[in-house]
């Protein structure tokens, strides 16, 4: 599924759409903004990305991409990204909910600039994305940003990293991939780490993060989804990993290191 890394290898691979201009538009109504078609005519004029959200600006407005569970993007028709984990491996035109059309063409005109795919449909494309609710982006993350974030909380810290609102960009696999790393066990009430913990916890985020980026995204940690599957040995000291659910959610973690 789709984390803030995946987010930012799209936004990467959207940006060659700058400059270019609309010319036509499809759109599945059910999980988009009904406004889009008035971008049709329109320059893309810059990408951004704000967590897992990537935001196209278009004649001065802005085209939120929220993809979900198993949206993807295709440009120029190439894929960034040829399947998520958890998703299907297959691309079929019917699960499309988005057909940005743009000039000048690559690829012949029938080919859209843009396509989000969406075999599940649990995504949205909305027109002005307001990013103002989500917290600091995964890439911004320092010690006193984390620190300001977590005061006052006392759910788990995974719960925490996970919530949109304390840091923007973290999934599931990155948000076990850094407490790893950092040595926490997921379960650990944040009211109850040390200022020690949560700067170790801030500089696992901006080393690795990148890291994973570089390698394709968010399933290349060392808590692959193959580890995952197995829950075998840790790789660090060889004990078992252990599963649990935090908030909903599954957790993977070494009850030996992560204290």
């Amino acid at each position: 599924m789709p984390e803030g890394l995946e987010a930012e290898i799209w936004r990467r691979s959207i940006e060659v759409l700058v400059g270019r201009t609309v010319t036509d538009i499809w759109f599945d109504a059910r999980v988009c903004d009904h406004g889009i078609p008035a971008l049709i005519g329109q320059t893309v004029e810059a990408v951004t990305r704000r967590g897992k959200v990537v935001q196209v600006v278009v004649g001065g407005e802005t085209l939120g991409l929220h993809f979900g569970m198993t949206g993807r993007v295709i440009v120029d028709g190439d894929a960034p990204i040829e399947a998520l984990e958890y998703s299907s491996t297959r691309d079929r035109p019917e699960w499309d909910t988005l057909r940005l059309y743009a000039e000048p063409a690559v690829g012949g005109a029938a080919i859209p600039a843009l396509r989000v795919n969406d075999l599940r449909r649990l995504g949205r494309v909305s027109l002005d994305a307001d990013p103002s609710a989500l917290g600091v982006d995964i890439f911004d993350v320092s010690e006193q940003t984390l620190s300001a974030a977590l005061v006052g909380r006392r759910a788990a810290i995974k719960s925490l990293l996970l919530d949109q609102s304390v840091i923007a960009g973290l999934g599931n696999l990155c948000a076990d991939e850094v407490l790893w790393w950092a040595g926490i066990a997921p379960t650990r009430p944040v009211d109850g780490l040390r200022s020690s913990e949560v700067g170790e916890l801030a500089s696992v985020i901006r080393r690795r993060l990148p890291i994973m980026l570089r390698r394709g995204g968010s399933t290349t940690g060392v808590l692959n989804p193959d580890l995952r599957r197995t829950a075998g040995p840790c790789p660090r000291d060889g004990s078992a990993l252990e599963r649990s659910t935090v908030g909903g959610r599954t957790a993977v973690w070494c009850p030996d290191h992560q204290q």
